[in-house]
């Protein structure tokens, strides 16, 4: 009875200095509220501690966190807690968290309600992760306490590696609030060393160098190390095998220090320039060798503080390669340096606090971590240096060869740049000739000729055709590279453009044995807006191929629409054949300009093979796809599918407006300037507008125009664009400036056909425009429009339609 009696005065004396909180406390450290008793022996049971000789061993500990460093005693903790909140309220839980992952065995007592103690939970890092209360990598204990009743409460502490007890009661809300901080720490360190070890994976596997393979073997050690000793290893990758959470730590210090050691060997080249160090890191690489094997074999205390010493020695033995490479003047020294002394730094003081020399607080526990990212950054840092060092003595070696290269580039850019010059040029100037040629074989048209003279007109009037026609595909394929192609948007009728393709290909088909049929959906809208030049000139193409490479059956051009919306009609034409069809090349090389499928001097079709060329680019420059199927011996068939849209109903055509003339009036009564430098064109001009009746004055160039104009009175102007002394465009602003010429009918004729040229000429005051070569039925219809006030295509006056 009296021996109880004692005990209880000996409880309330000690409750009497129990820490006091309520319920705004959030974390409380207690390293400096608790008591420690260290069991030597370590065999001291609960109930021996409770005995009133060893209550009163505890002694209150003076510091923020117990640090023992490596001892093989039994730390004993008494706490004693005592919830006051300031309003009323019931039980409260809080959460009693021993921030130290390494920790072998920890045993939480409470209090049993009979006067004794009885163990409630059992953990460590020798136990598996399943037996902690909480599933965290620090130890974390439930405590749920009642207000105004102080509750005591022991810890036993015992571990093979060092002791270490950083003590804190939190509120459950304060500790979840404070995790993401310490996460986005951890984060950073391991993103940190997992980046710069992918990065120096890919440069390994790209330049081979058995540096970058080292170093990366060195980052995976290091790495894992800090795994293990925070307590993700146990968490996340072993948390099974108790056994190996231990011995993970020495055996991946061991191997972090064996290749970090080899490391240093191959990017410094020690075997070369310091045999004394080269000497000392293969003594640590056999040290980090004998320490992964004491991992494996021997104990967990004894193979810990082995890699210990060894990881002391190892960061002095690198810091000293390092500062003997920068002494010989290697250029990558300085961040060898910089960044081993960060983790020398960084596992010093991590070492220290483990020995117990330092407090364990946030910047000890992590100063290894810390610096061996800052040290993964810096040594990332200087392999890269190093690869810019090897770029730049590879760059000093291959200049000469770089620089022929780069000349020899710039003369094939020269070239290809000449060659679309010289074409553009070439097909330019065979446009005035070519003029003379079609003209005169149209102008032989008017006269009677015999059968054999006839035949050999049509022969070569034929001839010319396709010679203007392939002149005419090489200039839109320059200008198509030169990108001065444009597209327009223009109302047109789409029956209208059918129509005409019909009535051109169609006599061909026939010539040939073919049929040409023409299919045009009944639901498809007349009026279209979208460029129907480049619409028709790409079909034109297509039927052309079509008939070429179709000797039997025939040919159809298929026109059907796709879903209509707010305004647009995606407009889809088939060009089916029933020819000799092909084999798709799967280079792609269908649509390469020049090309063709049979390119031998065999071959049975000719052509220049830039039809599909410039057929795709204009459908790409026209915002459509072009797309092919087609099987040998089983014809072809060619979609091209081009956005368009549907006109406004109150939209107004932007083409020119005809003068009205004077109604009845007859060419003989019409004077018309022809301004044309070349001698041949003029010529031919000239017999055209006679044969239709007209009157002709002509000069050779814009200023004896102008000087004629002030002279005498014209009824029109065919005005060239391109002359010399002062070009059609000037001449045409001078010419409206005359008196009497404001609206005088200027008819631009040139050779140019890039899609701003009609703008252009309108834009300089002429009236109207005709391209080269100038066809008789052209300009007769244009001068019948401007001058006789007829339309398009009625027969002048006095003549039988």
């Amino acid at each position: 009875m009296r021996y109880s009696l004692f005990l209880f005065l000996c409880l309330l004396a000690s409750l009497a200095g129990a820490v006091e909180f309520d319920e705004h406390t959030r974390q409380l450290p207690l390293g400096r509220h608790m008591e420690v008793f260290e069991d030597v022996r370590g065999d001291a049971s609960i109930d021996e501690i409770l005995s009133p000789a060893l209550q009163g061993s505890f002694r209150r500990f003076d510091r923020d966190v117990l640090n023992a460093g490596y001892s093989r005693s039994v730390f004993w903790l008494r706490l004693d807690l005592d919830y006051r909140p300031q309003a009323a309220r019931g039980q409260q839980a809080w959460l009693l968290e021993l921030a130290y992952p390494p920790l072998d065995h920890l045993d939480l007592y409470l209090a049993d309600g009979r006067g004794g103690f009885q163990l409630a939970q059992r953990t460590g890092d020798a136990h598996p992760f399943t037996s902690r209360q909480i599933r965290q990598n620090n130890y974390l204990f439930e405590l749920d306490l009642q207000p105004g009743q102080p509750q005591r409460l022991y810890l036993r502490l015992k571990s093979q590696g060092s002791i270490q007890a950083p003590l804190s009661l939190w509120s459950p809300t304060a500790y979840l609030e404070a995790q993401p901080g310490r996460i986005y720490v951890l984060g950073i360190i391991y993103g940190v060393l997992l980046v710069m070890l992918i990065y120096n994976l890919f440069i390994y596997l790209s330049v081979r160098d058995t540096s970058y393979l080292y170093y990366i073997l060195y980052i995976a050690s290091f790495g894992l190390y800090q795994v293990s000793v925070n307590g993700a290893g146990i968490e996340y990758f072993w948390p099974n095998s108790p056994w190996w959470a231990n011995a993970a730590t020495p055996f991946l210090i061991g191997s972090a220090a064996l290749f970090g050691c080899q490391f240093a060997r191959s990017f410094l080249h020690t075997a070369e320039h310091s045999p004394w160090i080269d000497r000392s890191l293969l003594g640590m690489m056999a040290l980090g060798a004998l320490a992964m094997l004491l991992a494996l074999t021997a104990s967990y205390g004894f193979s810990l503080r082995w890699a210990t010493y060894v990881a002391l020695l190892f960061t002095v033995v690198i810091f000293a390669a390092a500062f003997s490479a920068w002494r010989r003047n290697m250029r990558v020294a300085r961040y060898f340096i910089i960044a081993w002394s960060a983790f020398l730094l960084g596992g010093i003081v991590n070492t220290l606090m483990v020995l117990g020399y330092l407090p364990n607080m946030f910047l000890t526990m992590y100063a290894s971590q810390i610096g061996s990212a800052i040290e993964v950054g810096l040594l990332s840092l200087a392999l890269a240096d190093r690869i810019n060092a090897m770029k730049e003595e590879r760059a000093r070696i291959l200049y000469e060869s770089g620089r022929k290269l780069e000349a020899l580039n710039q003369e094939l850019a020269n070239s290809n740049r000449l060659k679309d010059e010289f074409l553009a040029t070439v097909t330019h100037e065979l446009r005035t000739p070519m003029n003379g040629v079609i003209g005169s074989l149209e102008l032989m048209q008017t006269v009677a000729l015999d059968a054999e003279l006839a035949q050999y007109q049509n022969t070569a009037a034929s001839s010319a055709r396709d010679m203007m026609r392939m002149v005419n595909d090489i200039l839109t394929l320059t200008e198509l590279q030169a990108g001065k192609l444009y597209p327009r948007r223009e109302p047109f009728s789409l029956r209208g453009l059918c129509d005409g393709l019909h009535g051109q290909f169609n006599p061909r088909a026939e010539a040939k044995g073919l049929s040409f049929s023409l299919e045009l959906g009944d639901s498809l809208p007349d009026t279209l807006e979208g460029d129907a030049g480049k619409l028709a000139q790409c079909l034109g193409y297509l039927l052309d191929n079509a008939i070429k490479f179709t000797s039997t059956g025939g040919v159809c051009l298929r026109v059907r629409r796709a879903v209509v919306e707010r305004g647009s009609l995606p407009l889809c034409v088939e060009v089916i054949d029933s020819g000799i069809g092909f084999s798709v090349p799967a280079d792609g090389s269908l649509y390469r300009r020049f090309q063709q499928l049979d390119g031998s001097m065999t071959r049975a079709y000719g052509g220049l093979g830039v039809g599909l060329a410039i057929c795709r680019q204009l459908v790409d420059l026209l915002g459509g796809t072009l797309s092919h199927q087609s099987m040998p011996g089983q014809g072809s068939c060619f979609q091209l599918c081009v956005p368009l849209s549907l006109p406004a109903q109150t939209a107004v055509a932007s083409t020119p407006k005809h003068a009205a003339g004077t109604p009845g009036r007859h060419p003989e009564q019409c004077t018309v300037l022809v301004v044309e430098d070349n001698a041949i064109n003029q010529l031919v001009t000239r017999g055209m507008l006679l044969k239709l009746g007209y009157r002709v004055r002509y000069a050779d160039n814009g200023a004896e125009a102008l000087e004629l104009l002030r002279r005498e009175a014209v009824d029109a102007v065919l005005l060239d664009c391109q002359m010399p002394v002062m070009d059609g465009f000037a001449t045409c602003r001078a010419l409206r400036a005359l008196p009497g010429c404001a609206e005088l009918p200027v008819l631009a004729i040139t050779a140019h056909s890039h899609s701003g040229d009609r703008e252009r000429c309108l834009a300089a005051g002429m009236s109207d425009y005709l391209a080269k070569p100038v066809k008789f039925e052209a300009l007769q219809t244009l001068l019948q429009a401007w001058l006789l006030g007829q339309p398009a295509g009625s027969p002048p006056p006095g003549v039988q339609a």
